[in-house]
């Protein structure tokens, strides 16, 4: 049996296989393939390519296309909704840093 990680099974479980193609991507998202693309413009998403060159996309960036395909659908332009997810993301990530940085810098009690 190979090792775990080179199973063809645990690229279905991993986020970042680029496991669907530019139309079945669309399907999911309910949306089209020019949306697709003009995520890929906006620098949002950036999908790999198969031999053949097409688009290849993860579960992790459909999940970043379906935030941005709300506020599209809310009534924002796609370059903002592009900008919004990008910032949201660098949002989240500076908290989380905080986070850690607070847990690690946190006095131990006096000992007793």
């Amino acid at each position: 049996m190979p090792p775990r990680g080179t199973r063809p099974a645990d690229k279905f479980d991993d986020d970042d296989y680029p496991a669907y193609t530019m139309g079945r991507a669309a399907e999911m998202l309910g949306t089209t393939p020019a949306f697709l693309r003009a995520l890929g413009e906006n620098r949002l998403i950036t999908p790999l390519r198969s031999d053949g060159g097409h688009r290849r996309y993860s579960r992790y960036q459909l999940r970043i296309a379906a935030r941005a395909r709300e506020l599209v659908d809310q009534g924002t332009k796609i370059e903002d909704a592009c900008r919004i997810v990008v910032l949201e993301d660098q949002l989240e990530e500076a908290q989380r840093i905080n986070e850690k940085l607070r847990a690690d810098h946190t006095p131990a009690p006096p000992a007793a």
